[in-house]
């Protein structure tokens, strides 16, 4: 059993690494379960309880940044409750166009329903870049945090 235990477990954190990018796909609660069964595989003897509590708080800070980034991005610009749910909006309606749908439907959103509230092309843009910049930022900290969770969990289980 430790071995599907274990296969399961990197399974769960290839599957999270991915998920940090899609929104449908909880990546970083999954990179935590991964952990937590390569821990649990090994009878909780090299990765402990103390280290899947740090690597389950860094899940957790991982995530909020993904509801964080992307308002204070759009906030940063100037972006109204309007620009900020039409990021939203402009997320899911690019789902179906893969990576590109998900980096640049956000922005059009905002921008959109921006524009919609109040005429003025600059802000809207404003609104646009902001929420844009915030996707990227938001994304570049949540696979800094996975990097962090990852490193934790493999100098625990590498160094006894």
């Amino acid at each position: 059993m430790a071995p599907l235990l274990s296969l399961a477990g990197l399974l769960l954190i290839a599957v999270g690494l991915v998920g940090l990018l899609l929104p449908a796909v909880p990546g970083s609660p999954l990179i935590v379960l991964g952990i937590a069964a390569i821990a649990w595989a090994d009878g909780f003897t090299r990765i402990g309880a103390g280290t899947l509590s740090v690597v389950a708080l860094l899940g957790l800070l991982s995530w909020a940044t993904d509801y964080v980034a992307g308002v204070l991005g759009a906030r940063t610009m100037g972006a109204s409750r309007w620009g900020v749910i039409g990021g939203v909006v402009g997320l899911f309606a690019g789902l179906p166009f893969g990576l590109p749908g998900l980096i640049v439907g956000p922005a059009i959103g905002a921008a959109a329903l921006e524009y919609y509230k109040d005429p003025d092309a600059r802000r809207a843009a404003k609104a646009g870049l902001g929420i844009f910049i915030g996707f990227v930022v938001g994304t570049a900290a949540k696979y800094a945090i996975a990097a962090t969770m990852l490193g934790i969990a493999a100098w625990a289980y590498f160094s006894n």
